[in-house]
This record gives structure tokens, C-alpha cells and sequence, in this order.
């Protein structure tokens, strides 16, 4: 991984950069933002970076030297990951039992999208941690000295999911390191890292990626026309997992605009029958998905009512959605626009809160018909 496949934040990589010229490392580093941005990859590249042989005059890791080729196959003897699991994928509850599955997974999702990690663990739903016999395992190799660097590494993707007996197991790790000992986490939520270890770590800060620079990176790694690079990157909202699912994942984002013009078209006809029906079948899409349709329905809300405003420069929709728009737009104004997005967002987290699919998608559709009426 070079720093240059990841799209965005110079700022975050050059730092990084320079810690490993100087050679004045911390020796436990946060690298913190929103999902979705980069920033295991930026860990993969800084952790390469370091053990490179010969980095080149721009600043990368060379790709040739040996090193470099056991990190491109995920098999550098001095870097170990860490991650969340699931105790039915591992009856010991430590990473290493599901090495296999990990390295495929980086190898598909460079930009580690949660929700296709669930699906490797064979539960979409579950609630992955990290258990406190990873702590004693992460022990247990960084007591050994590195076999051919100067530095073993630790890769932990979101110690946020830490048990706190695993917390406190990996802090007295994180306050007496080994001499040659570096520890890298990557966390979504840093808030909800445990305080005690969140203090002891030096953040490097990483923000949501540009449009333009999605864009680019579409039209480059995916062979994105620049039309339609530029709508997805405006739709992602700065992060590259959403991105790369809008270009590669097509059907879902086509269902869940279905789905939206059905219940649009239901609601304004006042079609009850239809909206009973339509919430059922959605109700059968899994919790996950159901959200994502709800964060889908938010920005259609926030798209149409820009539509309706007359300013085509800043509307970002596909061609599908803005052929809807056409029509409908006209109905999401001042006097509605924030009541509806505000019904949107509860339902999303009632959702998140595990409670009836169907009975709050129901509700949401009869808030639907007296708001579109507004």
C-alpha cells in the first residue's frame, strides 16, 4: 500500500511521513476520522513506509524490496493485526484463528467498509469486539524481538470495540512498550475508546475526502466516466467505501431508489393498502440495510428541495433520481423539507435501536402523507 493509492488527506500522510524520516516515532499513534475515509489503508502505508528498504525520493515505500512484497501479500513477520471478531468465528476469541478471512477481506475492501466485515463473519447483524484474549495475544508477540526490522507494528482496526478487560489488559502495553515495539490504532469513534487509553495515544487527525478527489479516483480505479465519478462522489459524502458500493453496487442504490419513488407515489395518493405492503417488504431487508435505505431517503429529501430551489449546480443526483426529481421536487419545500428530513432520521435510529422494521416504516409512511401535503 502506497500513500498515493489513497485518495485525500495530505496533511495526515505527511505527518505520518515525517515521523518515519526523523525517526522520531511514537510509540502508540491514533489515527482517528470518519469511516470511510482511508485511514487503515493510511496505517498499511505508514506501517510499509517503515519497514521499506529503500523509500523513494517521493516519499513512498519502493514496492520491490522484500519487505514491501511481504506487506503487499499480508505476510510481513513484523506486523500483526488486530480487529474485531465475532467468539462463534473464533472459540478462542483471538484474530489470529481468522487470518485467512482478514487478509481476503483487505484484499477487497481497501478501504475496510464495516458491513462486508459483518458478512465475512457471517453475521450481518452481529456486534463484533475485541476480546480481552487478543490483549494477552498482542502481549505475547511483542515480547518477542522483531525478526527483520527495527520495528514490530501493530495494526488495531477500531479499538473502539475494545472489551474494557481488554483495555486495560493492552494499556499497560500502551504505558511500558517494548524498545521496539509500535502500535498503530484506527478508530471511526475515538469517543468511545476507553479514557484511560485514548490519553496515552497521539492522534493524527483524518478528514472526509473531497468530491473532486473521489472523482479522480473512480475515473481511475474503477474506469468511471467523469459525469457520473462526480455524482457518486458528491452522493458519498466524502468517504470512499460509499463511493466505490454506489459504482459497484449499483442494484442495491437502483432498489432503494424504487423503493423511495414507491413510497412518494404512495403517500401522495394517499394509498394506504400500497404503504402497509410497502412496509413489510422493506421490513424484510435486514437492519443494516434498512438504515442505509434511510440515510438513502434523507439526502433525496435534501437533493429535491436544492432541485426545487432552481440551482442546478449544486443538485448531485443521478440520472435516474433527477428524472424522478423533475416531477417531484415541487413537493419538498420550506414548509416541509425539515419535518420530513427530521421523520427520516428518527426512523433511522428507532432502527438502529432494534425496534419493529414494520411498524416504524409504517409510521414513517403516514407522517409521509401528511407532510407531503404541507
Amino acid at each position: 500500500m502506497r500513500f498515493s493509492d489513497i485518495p485525500g488527506n495530505y496533511q495526515a500522510k505527511e505527518r505520518l511521513r515525517a515521523m518515519a524520516d526523523s525517526g522520531r516515532i511514537p510509540h502508540a499513534i491514533l489515527i482517528e476520522g470518519p469511516s470511510g475515509t482511508g485511514k487503515f489503508a493510511m496505517a498499511r502505508a505508514f506501517a510499509q513506509y517503515i519497514h521499506c528498504e529503500n523509500r523513494t525520493p517521493e516519499g513512498e515505500p519502493c514496492g520491490r524490496c522484500l519487505s514491501c512484497l511481504q506487506h503487499e501479500s499480508f505476510n510481513h513477520p513484523d506486523t500483526v493485526f488486530s480487529f474485531p471478531i465475532l467468539k462463534t468465528a473464533s472459540a478462542a476469541g483471538v484474530c489470529d484463528d481468522l487470518a485467512d478471512d482478514w487478509k481476503k477481506f483487505l484484499n477487497d475492501s481497501p478501504f475496510m467498509e464495516f458491513d462486508r466485515w459483518l458478512q465475512v463473519l457471517g453475521n450481518p447483524n452481529g456486534q463484533p469486539v475485541v476480546y480481552s484474549a487478543e490483549a494477552l495475544s498482542i502481549a505475547r508477540k511483542f515480547s518477542k524481538t522483531s525478526y527483520s526490522t527495527k520495528y514490530r507494528i501493530l495494526l488495531f482496526w477500531l479499538p473502539e470495540r475494545m472489551q474494557n478487560e481488554c483495555a486495560n489488559k493492552l494499556l499497560k502495553l500502551i504505558e511500558e512498550p517494548f524498545p521496539d515495539s509500535l502500535l498503530v490504532f484506527v478508530s471511526d469513534n475515538p469517543g468511545e475508546i476507553l479514557p484511560t487509553v485514548r490519553s496515552r495515544l497521539q492522534s493524527v487527525s483524518v478528514n472526509r475526502v473531497p468530491a473532486p478527489e473521489i472523482a479522480t479516483y473512480l475515473e481511475r480505479e474503477l474506469g468511471a466516466d467523469h459525469v457520473s465519478a462526480m455524482a457518486v462522489a458528491h452522493i458519498a459524502d466524502g468517504s470512499l467505501t460509499a463511493a466505490r458500493n454506489h459504482m459497484l453496487q449499483s442494484k442495491e442504490y437502483s432498489q432503494f431508489l424504487e423503493l423511495f419513488m414507491l413510497l412518494m407515489r404512495a403517500a401522495y395518493k394517499r394509498q394506504v393498502g400500497v404503504l402497509r405492503k410497502w412496509s413489510t417488504d422493506i421490513s424484510a431487508l435486514g437492519r443494516e440495510a434498512e438504515i442505509r435505505f434511510l440515510s438513502y431517503c434523507e439526502r433525496m429529501m435534501r437533493e429535491n428541495f436544492i432541485n426545487n430551489m432552481h440551482i442546478p449546480s449544486l443538485v448531485y443526483m443521478t440520472p435516474a433520481e433527477q428524472a424522478f426529481s423533475t416531477r417531484f421536487s415541487p413537493f419538498i419545500n420550506e414548509r416541509n423539507v425539515e419535518r420530513l428530513l427530521s421523520e427520516f432520521a428518527s426512523a433511522r435510529t428507532d432502527i438502529a435501536a432494534n425496534a419493529n422494521a414494520k411498524i416504524v416504516f409504517f409510521d414513517l409512511a403516514i407522517h409521509v402523507i401528511l407532510l407531503l401535503k404541507a
